[in-house]
């Protein structure tokens, strides 16, 4: 399971039956991004660690546009 949260619950959610890749990662975080506003707006900052599926290709891309 990989949940996206805010401060009002869950805004975003993926099950995945095998360990998560940094392809089902980067699908996530496009589906996340519908879900998200521009800066100053509720839901316009996104957190995420430093783990190697989370520095896949095109993440940062995705987020900036």
């Amino acid at each position: 399971v990989l949940p996206a949260m805010s401060l009002d619950g869950i805004i975003h959610l993926d099950v995945f039956e095998n360990a998560i890749t940094s392809d089902n990662f980067r699908s996530f975080v496009q589906g996340l991004l519908t879900h998200m506003n521009k800066w100053p707006l509720p839901n316009s900052v996104l957190v995420i660690d430093d783990t190697s599926i989370h520095k896949a290709a095109r993440i940062q891309e995705l987020v900036e546009e």
